[in-house]
């Protein structure tokens, strides 16, 4: 790969809208994956915004014959809180799938 090719890569990388990690810092305190929404609210405060929704999923299980189908689904609450640390402060987004933390995103830097 030539050099131009390793910086376009690089600014691509740069440019995605969000980068997955595993803790978020709260003034002096930090929140990680598996905390429920209780410690992330007491620790945070509130976040700018909350997103609710469901997600559905599971499977079916077929029998070569078709004499049975087992269907499996689970119906899962999902929420997502936006925090802004303020000006210059990269935001971040937490996602919570049945009351715990499953992913923390830096979003875009607040202007």
């Amino acid at each position: 790969m030539g050099f131009r090719n390793l910086v376009l890569l690089v600014l691509l990388m740069q440019a995605g809208p969000a980068l997955s990690t595993s803790t978020m810092r709260c003034g002096h305190n930090i929140v990680e994956l598996g905390d429920d929404t209780y410690k992330v609210l007491e620790t945070c405060g509130e976040p700018a915004s909350i997103y609710h929704r469901t997600k559905i999923v599971g499977s079916t299980l077929h029998h070569p014959r078709r004499t049975l189908d087992i269907e499996e689904y689970e119906e899962i609450q999902v929420e997502e809180w936006v925090y802004d640390f303020g000006r210059n402060r990269i935001r971040q987004s937490l996602l919570f799938e049945n009351g715990r933390m499953v992913e923390i995103n830096d979003l875009k830097r607040s202007r």
